[in-house]
């Protein structure tokens, strides 16, 4: 994907990896990021309690937006 990932985005898995017990559209935070194309992303319950981290490239994510950019 074109996007620029920044650490501390929150993003969302575009599939699911049953190995980790993570559903496609997980939402997840970036902790550490590698380079362009890989970064660590942590996923929590809503207890906050982690329940995976691991590293991912940036295929595997999609930034999550909370506001509109102006153009």
């Amino acid at each position: 994907m074109n996007q620029e990932i920044k650490l501390l985005d929150t993003v969302a898995l575009l599939r699911a990896m049953p190995n980790e017990n993570l559903k496609k559209g997980q939402v997840g935070t970036v902790v550490e990021v590698f380079n362009d194309e890989d970064f660590e992303v942590e996923f929590v319950d809503k207890q906050g309690r982690t329940i995976a981290m691991l590293p991912l490239k940036s295929t595997d994510l999609l930034v999550l937006q909370y506001e509109l950019e102006r153009a």
